[in-house]
């Protein structure tokens, strides 16, 4: 086996060089086009690998169309699970605007009150293997679990209760996404979604595109987003696992959303632990 390595992310420049004489490429979120499709066929690559579970960076028919094998990495769901459960309750207490204080010395309490989980409702969308592990993790909490999901799965009903979504939106304090990003779904939750939704939380932990970003600036903005806890974002391509800290950032959306104080913001990483490979 002879690997042939870049740093960068795969673009119409470094293709050639570092595929030459490779059959596959292994990438991770790096958004893998029609152009660049056609330019690894062209250079031999038969086989990409993505190292994440989502595969909606990659286009698909393009890649039939080129004859190109493409494939994901489905690891275990417990980190993404825990994280979402982390993010919750930093949501819940109001973590980011704590920190923020106590790096300042500022140990006052007005403003910080924070809520109990047993005592709200959480809604999920997508009962796959991370969503499932979500909802058994909330379980020992004692909220209400509330689940959303194309197909049924028996292990959540030993937890929660399948609902559609619009009774979700209206009865959830807290919404957590792990749904893939199809046609379907892209802007899931949008401005008329947000509207339907009782004054609460978004998490997600899946993909930005399922959120549109402006509608949710708007609902922070306004007070019907009383906290989000965002681990992707949109338009995230080329920007996260670089360091641009003396860069102006060129995604708008993700800069004014880190400036908000109930706004937590990681760079898609909640699969990131020791159990990742």
């Amino acid at each position: 086996l002879e690997l042939s390595t870049c740093p960068d992310a795969p673009d119409m420049d470094n293709i050639a060089s570092v595929t030459e004489g490779c059959e596959c490429a292994d990438i991770i979120t790096s958004q893998i086009t029609r152009e660049l499709m056609a330019e690894f066929a062209r250079n031999g690559i038969r086989y990409i690998t993505t190292r994440t579970i989502g595969y909606d960076h990659v286009d698909l028919e393009a890649a039939r169309e080129f004859g190109i094998h493409v494939g994901n990495a489905p690891y275990g769901p417990n980190g993404v699970a825990d994280y979402t459960v982390m993010l919750i309750l930093m949501s819940i207490r109001k973590m980011k605007r704590i920190l923020e204080r106590t790096n300042i010395q500022d140990y006052t309490l007005e403003g910080i009150q924070g809520r109990e989980l047993k005592d709200l409702t959480v809604g999920v969308i997508g009962t796959g293997r991370i969503g499932r592990t979500v909802i058994s993790n909330l379980s020992g909490f004692g909220c209400r679990i509330l689940a959303y999901d194309l197909y049924e799965n028996e292990e959540v009903k030993r937890y929660g209760q399948y609902v559609s979504l619009e009774e979700l939106w209206k009865e959830a304090d807290v919404i957590t996404m792990h749904t893939p990003l199809t046609e379907e779904n892209f802007h899931l939750v949008n401005e008329k979604t947000l509207s339907q939704m009782k004054d609460g939380v978004i998490v997600n932990t899946a993909r930005g595109a399922l959120i549109d970003s402006e509608a949710l600036i708007a609902g922070i903005e306004n007070g019907k987003i009383g906290a989000a806890a965002l681990d992707v974002v949109e338009n995230e391509f080329g920007l996260y696992y670089y360091d641009h800290k003396s860069d102006v950032l060129s995604n708008r959306e993700l800069a004014i959303l880190r400036g908000f104080p109930n706004v937590t913001v990681s760079h898609h990483m909640a699969f990131y632990t020791d159990n990742y490979t």
